[in-house]
């Protein structure tokens, strides 16, 4: 059992109070903007991209995150709504966050003009890299735990803290001893998902051949998280429910599900698909607007199919140099 309980305050500067949850949120955000300038140059693409784009999609996540979580939890806001906006600003719920940092991403790749798959495989470590480090924050701030474990790894819960999501008092003192009651660290548990998760779309991106598609590495995190979240869910008690079931666990089977029915669709038929390269390489494509892919179905592209076998039928000609220039993520060779 881990008896230390933490104070949620780092530093206190003044009247202002720094809290933990901020930190571990603040290294956590540069933490993947490290993986994500090392992705880019991996997949060929600008890392320069990312400096502008990565504050609009974290100010985007944080809002619809807070917004969850505000919904989750009404209980605690209703009788001061100011709570809402003031700080210490603790609480965000990570599938409000994905939406609404998926939309902004959406109107960014639109905007830039950018490939939106291999993109957001280059953004899909650094998810996992900010859900792993992030979570440490509920450990500051005693939140996010499970049930009574005797598990070595069980935490101590302050009294002040064994309230459930809705601000409901939970495992009394008087029956959980402080000193002798350990719980689960559901936090710990995300957290190591989310070193493991990084750590093996990385290693994906470095295999030779390259095993995967365009796309493929942000569905493996939409198929990945819910799955680990569900099950966490579990544990929980005083969740947001919607007809006695965990809200969390209707978004993760609808998330889950709806990325693996993806991933089978864009699998139908094998296509073969030059890898990632290191910034540098011979060959590499440039980011820039002749990435872009407004197409999620381009793979199955009628018009290019009958092009490339224009091309085949007519080697050298201008069928040729057009069905080549038609086929997405083929680098752009000058001569």
């Amino acid at each position: 059992m881990i008896t230390f309980t933490p104070d949620p305050i780092a530093i206190q500067i003044g009247p202002l109070p720094v809290y933990w949850y901020g930190i571990a949120y603040a290294v956590g955000l540069a933490v993947s903007y490290y993986v994500l300038i090392r992705q880019a140059r991996r997949f060929g693409q600008d890392p320069e991209v990312i400096g502008n784009g990565l504050i609009i999609i974290a100010a985007a996540a944080l809002l619809g995150g807070r917004l969850y979580h505000v919904i989750d939890q009404w209980a605690l806001y209703r009788d001061d709504p100011l709570k809402i906006i003031l700080p210490p600003y603790s609480g965000l719920g990570v599938y409000g966050g994905l939406v609404t940092g998926a939309i902004a991403f959406i109107i960014l790749v639109r905007y830039h003009r950018l490939n939106p798959w291999v993109w957001a495989d280059i953004v899909a470590p650094a998810l996992f890299t900010m859900q792993a480090i992030g979570r440490w924050g509920n450990f500051f701030n005693q939140e996010l735990y499970g049930p009574p474990t005797n598990l070595p790894w069980g935490i101590a819960i302050d009294c002040a803290h064994r309230i459930d999501d809705h601000g409901l008092a939970q495992y009394p003192c008087t029956q959980f001893p402080e000193a002798t009651t350990a719980f689960h660290p559901l936090f710990l548990y995300e957290s190591i998902s989310g070193v493991l998760g990084a750590l093996f779309l990385i290693w994906l991106s470095r295999r030779r051949p390259y095993p995967l598609r365009s796309g493929d590495q942000v569905l493996i995190f939409f198929i990945w998280y819910p799955i680990v979240r569900f099950f966490l869910e579990t544990l929980r008690t005083g969740n947001w429910v919607v007809g006695g079931i965990p809200t969390a666990q209707i978004m993760s089977i609808l998330f889950a599900l709806g990325a693996f029915l993806v991933l089978l669709y864009r699998h139908r038929r094998r296509v073969d698909e030059p890898p990632p390269r290191e910034a540098g390489s011979s060959g590499a494509p440039e980011a820039g607007r002749d990435d872009f892919d407004d197409d999620v179905d381009d793979d199955f592209d009628e018009d290019e199919l009958d092009e490339a076998d224009e091309a085949d039928s007519d080697p050298g000609g201008e069928g040729s140099d057009a069905a080549a220039r038609s086929r997405p993520g083929t680098p752009n060779d000058p001569g």
